[in-house]
């Protein structure tokens, strides 16, 4: 009960901040309700909450504002206006705005597509440690692409900086370079330990990757029925 009672206190001076035109109670706030956590959900709720913060220029907030917009949480999808919103939160340093705005740029989405400036934003990001920049720079490194010489070491380098953060996408791209040998020891003990990180996470390349070591005894002891759950996980995921 004092628990709750103490909850309870914790929303309502939260409420009380976000009325009171604080931005970071706003944006707190509109987390709680986009999430439904200690309130119900509700998105618009969110919406209206990360609007009031991403005016006053908070930075985090006009990243989630803009992924609201991305990703069409309360709104309507608008790719245009989370790119904007994404470019905001990226000119004051942000990572996530930097990495969510190298997303635009590498996709196209809402601007027009230059991989060369998604790689620069993602670098950004990356360098301050932002897991999915790393990632994303990773994979550009490894494929050679948006003007980066490929470099199969660096992109290792960057995927253990994002497993070692608890990125499923990390731990499963670090996971295939150690299935594969390739720049690193050939080692299906490490890379099924990898996958299991990831596909715990629920991340669906891993699920499947795990179901094959299962099932073919790489890595782990060779158990069918453990194959079978990792499979369905995956499948139950959109997994082909």
């Amino acid at each position: 009960m004092a628990g709750t009672a103490a909850q309870a206190e914790e929303l309502s001076l939260l409420i009380e901040r976000a009325t009171q035109g604080e931005a970071f109670a706003q944006r707190i706030l509109a987390y709680r309700y986009e999430c439904g956590i200690g309130v119900v959900h509700d998105e618009a709720e969110a919406l209206r909450l990360y609007t009031q913060a991403a005016d006053q220029g908070d930075a985090y907030g006009q990243y989630r504002l803009g992924t609201c917009y991305m990703m069409g949480i309360g709104t309507a999808h608008d790719e245009k206006k989370a790119a904007r919103l994404f470019r905001k939160a990226a000119k004051q340093g942000l990572a996530a705005g930097q990495h969510s705005l190298g997303y635009c740029f590498s996709n196209g989405a809402g601007v027009v597509q230059d991989e060369e400036e998604a790689v620069k934003l993602f670098r950004r990001a990356a360098e301050q440690g932002d897991a999915d920049a790393q990632v994303s720079l990773g994979r550009r490194f490894e494929d050679g692409t948006g003007g980066l010489v490929q470099n199969d070491e660096e992109a290792a380098r960057l995927y253990r900086q994002a497993a070692d953060q608890g990125s499923a996408n990390g731990q499963n791209a670090l996971g295939n370079f150690y299935s594969w040998g390739k720049v690193v020891a050939l080692d299906h003990a490490t890379a099924a330990r990898l996958y299991r990180q990831a596909a715990d996470q629920g991340f669906t390349e891993a699920q499947r990757a795990l179901g094959i070591c299962c099932m073919l005894g790489v890595g782990v002891a060779h158990d069918v029925a453990d194959a079978a759950r990792y499979f369905h996980l995956a499948t139950n995921q959109g997994d082909a």
